[in-house]
């Protein structure tokens, strides 16, 4: 029997110097620069002793001092061929023989000293070294793939690893060597002490590299040939015209000569003004003189076509009648009478000045003189103002169906560039005109009606403000002179009817604010909205789910059962949106071929919409101390908000809660003044402050809250607190309050009134100034209020409270007479 004879392990002592960004394998050849004092050491005392050395990789390449846990484990066993010492550094050349194990060090100073174990081969059996030989041959064969594919290495090793005359654990190493793989990488297959594994490690390496030479060859071959191509073009092309002009047919036989013929014909028919067709010919000369292949065409080509495609001189026929105009708005909208009166006095100025017959112009020196203002009619810009969902977007594609022009809508909600308004000029890539000029060309007329939806919601930042990038827009005195940055032309703007759209009046920049007029849209009433939906919202939902043929109808007790109990706004979008539910239920019950019914009736509003959301009155029912029922106007519309009133011990504080304005607070510091310093009339004690502290809260304190409209209804809950006589829950009352008493004057006052009446409230205690703003409400709604105008607080407590306060009379102090007449009545 054959005894397998174990070899013996060397193990030795010998410096040990540590590298960092590299890896030295056996059979290698090395250069090394060396700058740590441990490692200059080490090769100083291995070069005057054997000139053996052994070589680590560092784990992490920071580590500054390294040690033992520092060191890759596995390293070379070298010899140093050359070494030249400069300024504090030394530059070695070693030379790899052995793969070697790091066991331990055993000193440190002045360099590292450790024990080191050389690794053996493994031995191979039969079929080992045939796996070993086919390993060999394929490395070979992609090496020489890789060399040809453009690899760069030194020519020397290269002929060595092609001619297939090396030893197989020499050609791992090697080829590993000049592998553009990272260092960890490179360490694996140092670390790997099987042969055959190894040279899987390094076929694969080499295989991945080839992968990536060939695909670099093939991208540099295609942009070499595409080059070519260019260039091969570009000479053919130089000589077509060459041999053009020789012959003596230049001129528009240019390759696009064509398309330069079609830009002409488009600016000759296009109407523009003479200084926009000078700057439309010179960008067709620059054309001409360009490669059709010069990428700056492109941009040239866009301005053209938008130049050309600009409305210079269409109008729409705008010349309708007023009777027929004022049909369309009252077939189209319920209600809003001011505005639907405004834009037919828009209507007739313009058909007077249609009708202006040329004889009587010149019957005036005056006249003629003067006869382009005299021709020219300045709109002026519309801006309708009210809560969401009252109608005024739709209202503007009215206007344009009366006056027989075409309707460009642009939402400014969130547009803070001000490029979106004047453009983006044409040294940008992608550059467009803006909204205003994008929304005339879709138009195809220069006299559209334009409605800018949401002129409110405008922002700014450093892009710059749209809204002053309107200003010129919208100014009826320059407009006519429209400048877009794109364009770099003017436009004529002055026959373009401008409407603007927003909730909050105060959100818009004043100057902008200037240049329209503001016509206010209120809330709609009861009686509004149920013909509103009756006559259009209903049909046109009944139509949209596919109803029409079904002759469904809807009851006058269901449609004020989903106006009261299922919507609380001032518009009717939730209105549509609930009418639009209970169709989509009714098109469910088609097509699932069940019963439904034809009219429908109260408890099939509750079937289809669920439990009633909102109360039939709004208002308090119970009469309490404290407590008073205010008017405000939102974005939303009008609503009715409360006042409570608390008192506690204390030293005289007023505390205000409910995330109220400074104008708000201002008003409640006003009220509390006013308490104190009419005590005696209000029978209170005379110090009756100094041992209390006031709360004034408003409810909803999410919803911010400001203006001194709320001042009456903050004062009327401070008396009833401090009296303890309650508040009538069925008064509604708004208006600013001063030291004196003075009730002052409001705004907001049909949207308030509407708010009130859609409450529940029976009475509204209005300032005495704003009488005037009766004229405003609805019929409906001033036949079912009683209205009381009060100039003083006094007035507004004899109406509010359930009782007046007693006075207090104290000796030798008289109560004023105004006071006492209103007490004895």
């Amino acid at each position: 029997m054959e005894e397998k004879i174990e070899k013996k392990k060397v193990v030795r002592k010998v410096p040990v110097v540590a590298i960092r960004g590299s890896v030295l394998f056996p059979s290698t050849d090395l250069p090394l620069n060396f700058g740590r004092k441990k490692s200059i050491e080490a090769m100083n005392h291995a070069f005057g002793e054997d000139k053996v050395i052994g070589v680590f990789t560092q784990i992490d390449s920071r580590t500054v001092d390294p040690l033992y846990h520092d060191l890759n484990k596995v390293g070379t066993l070298a010899v140093i061929s050359q070494m030249m010492s400069t300024e504090g550094e030394l530059v070695a050349l070693v030379k790899g023989q052995k793969r070697i194990i790091l066991k331990e060090i055993v000193s440190t100073d002045p360099y590292l000293l450790a024990v080191v174990e050389e690794v053996e081969d493994e031995e191979l059996d039969e079929k080992q070294k045939l796996e070993v030989e086919a390993l060999v041959n394929k490395i070979s064969e992609m090496f020489k793939k890789a060399i040809n594919l453009g690899k760069q290495a030194e020519l020397v090793a290269v002929m060595r690893l092609i001619s297939g005359q090396i030893d197989p654990k020499d050609l791992a190493d090697q080829v590993a060597s000049l592998l553009e793989i990272p260092v960890k990488k490179k360490q694996e297959i140092l670390g790997e002490v099987s042969l055959r594994k190894r040279l899987k490690i390094v076929y694969d390496a080499l295989s991945h590299e080839v992968s990536v030479l060939e695909l670099e060859k093939n991208i540099s071959e295609k942009t070499h040939k595409r080059f070519e191509d260019q260039m091969r073009k570009a000479m053919l092309r130089e000589k077509k015209r060459t041999i053009e002009q020789e012959l003596g047919e230049a001129g528009d036989e240019d390759i696009f000569s064509e398309e330069i013929k079609e830009y002409k014909r488009r600016i000759k028919e296009s109407g523009m003004p003479k200084e926009v067709r000078e700057k439309a010919e010179k960008e067709i000369k620059k054309l001409s003189q360009l490669s059709p292949h010069n990428p700056e065409g492109g941009y040239i080509r866009n301005y053209l076509d938008w130049l050309t495609d600009m409305p210079w001189n269409k109008l729409s026929d705008s010349h309708v009648s007023i009777a027929n105009a004022e049909k369309v708005l009252d077939k189209d909208h319920y209600g809003i009478e001011k505005v639907k009166e405004r834009i037919l006095e828009y209507l007739s100025v313009m058909k007077v000045k249609s009708t202006q017959s040329p004889v009587s112009k010149k019957s005036s020196p005056i006249s003629s003189s003067k006869k382009d203002s005299d021709n020219d009619y300045h709109p002026t810009i519309l801006c309708f103002i009210g809560p969401p969902g009252v109608g005024k977007t739709s209202i503007g594609k009215s206007i344009a169906k009366a006056l027989n022009r075409e309707f460009v809508r642009i939402s400014l909600g969130g547009v803070r560039d001000e490029a979106e308004i004047r453009g983006h000029r044409r040294t940008y890539v992608g550059a467009l005109p803006g909204r205003i000029i994008q929304g005339i060309k879709n138009a195809g007329t220069r006299n559209p009606v334009f409605m800018l939806d949401e002129i409110d919601k405008l922002g700014s930042d450093f892009r710059g403000d749209p809204s002053s990038a309107l200003l010129e827009a919208l100014d009826p005195e320059q407009n006519k002179e429209f400048s877009d940055h794109y364009l770099e032309v003017p436009f004529d703007l002055s026959q373009v009817m401008f409407i603007a759209t927003g909730n909050v009046l105060e959100d818009i920049p004043p100057a902008l604010r200037d240049r329209m007029e503001v016509i206010r849209f209120a809330g709609y009433t009861q009686d509004e909205k149920f013909h509103i939906a009756k006559d259009f919202l209903w049909g046109k939902q009944v139509k949209a789910h596919g109803l029409a043929n079904k002759n469904l109808k809807l009851s006058k007790q269901a449609l004020n059962e989903i106006i009261n109990r299922y919507t609380k706004e001032a518009g009717v979008r939730n209105l549509e949106r609930n009418l639009a539910t209970i169709c989509r239920k009714i098109a469910r019950c088609v097509a699932e071929n069940k019963e439904y019914p034809t009219l429908i009736k109260v408890p099939d509003v509750r079937k289809y919409l669920g439990p009633q959301k909102y109360s039939n009155q709004l208002a308090e029912k119970k009469e309490e101390v404290g407590m008073a029922t205010g008017l405000a106007v939102t974005a939303a519309g009008g609503e009715i908000l409360f006042v409570e009133v608390a008192l506690m011990p204390g030293r005289g504080q007023l505390v205000l809660t409910g995330q109220l304005g400074d104008v708000m607070k201002e008003s409640a510091k006003a009220a509390f003044t006013w308490a104190r310093s009419h005590w005696q009339e209000l029978g209170l004690d005379r110090h009756f402050a100094k041992g209390i502290d006031v709360h004034v809260h408003v409810p909803e304190g999410a919803v911010p809250k400001d203006g001194p409209s709320a001042g009456i209804a903050i004062t009327t809950a401070l008396v009833s607190a401090l009296t303890k006589i309650p508040v009538r829950s069925d008064v509604g009352m708004t208006g600013e309050v001063t030291l004196r008493g003075r009730v002052l004057e409001i705004g907001g006052v049909k949207e308030k009134v509407i708010a009130g009446h859609r409450a529940g409230l029976k009475t509204i205690i209005l300032p005495k100034e704003n009488e005037k703003d009766m004229e405003e409400i609805p019929e409906n709604v001033r036949n079912d209020l009683n209205f009381v105008f009060a100039s003083q607080i006094q007035e507004v407590l004899k109406v509010a409270l359930c009782k007046m306060p007693k006075p207090k009379i104290e000796k030798s102090e008289k109560l004023p007479d105004k006071f006492s007449a209103i007490a004895s009545a």
